[in-house]
């Protein structure tokens, strides 16, 4: 198995790091303060990492914003090598900008789950069968995808330039549906559910059409009153909400 480090104990490092541990990898995590891990995640804090001789790959789950920074502190500890794999978990950025890691001749690129990670806990289940964008140099890709492969990711070649439609189109399947769906659940509870009620009777309505958009594809998934031209109908629903929600309806 691999021996992995991961600078950036966040959601996505920490959620990342329990499923490679899950599968068997050596896992090692990085940090700028202590905090604590799920066992048997062990975090080290602050200046370098002191696990760069013993890793194979390098994980930079750090904000977009940081990572140039980071490449460049690793750069500078003389301790990335050719034999080195680095790679950032950014949806939107390719591996160009790891670039001030060129001169180390480490392979450079970037693994993306497209799967929400908000639970770090529930990562190694959550990812299994999911989608993984990988990019980068060549040897680059081939590490990501056996590492995205070792814990169930299926990975998929997405090339630099379209990363960042490949990262809007993320946005729209998981932050939209957080937002609509909270949408959804102040109307229910205007309606008189109780929260634990509305958040019960959503969740297999939206189980359900999203089955119904894998089985489908949207336009036929789609239902509703907009479909069946029920005018009457959808001017009741804009005449009953708040205005902001009538905007977004």
């Amino acid at each position: 198995m691999t021996a992995v480090g991961i600078v950036g104990p966040g959601r996505a490092g920490v959620g990342l790091g329990f499923a490679f541990s899950r599968a068997g990898h050596r896992v090692f995590v990085h940090g700028r303060r202590s905090s604590n891990l799920p066992v048997p995640l062990e975090l080290s804090w602050g200046g370098n990492p002191p696990w760069l001789g013993v890793v194979e790959v390098v994980l930079l789950a750090v904000p977009d914003d940081a990572l140039h920074e980071v490449a460049v502190m690793l750069g500078r500890t003389g301790k990335v090598e050719e034999r080195h794999t680095v790679l950032h978990v950014s949806g939107v950025l390719d591996h160009h900008v790891l670039e001030p890691l060129g001169p180390t001749g480490a392979a450079l690129g970037s693994l993306h789950p497209f799967q929400s990670l908000s639970d770090p806990l529930a990562a190694p289940e959550r990812l299994k069968g999911a989608v993984a964008a990988v990019e980068g140099t060549e040897r680059a890709v081939q590490v990501a995808s056996t590492l995205a492969r070792s814990i169930g990711l299926h990975p998929l070649r997405v090339e630099g330039a379209n990363k960042t439609l490949y990262h809007a189109a993320a946005v729209f399947a998981s932050n939209y549906i957080v937002v609509v769906g909270s949408v959804a659940e102040s109307l229910l509870l205007e309606a008189g559910l109780t929260p634990d009620e509305a958040r019960e009777a959503l969740a297999p309505l939206v189980r359900g059409t999203v089955a119904n958009m894998r089985h489908f594809g949207p336009r036929q998934a789609l239902t509703g009153p907009v479909v069946r031209g029920d005018s009457e109908t959808i001017r009741r629903h804009l005449e009953s909400v708040p205005a902001e929600t009538a905007e977004l309806y």
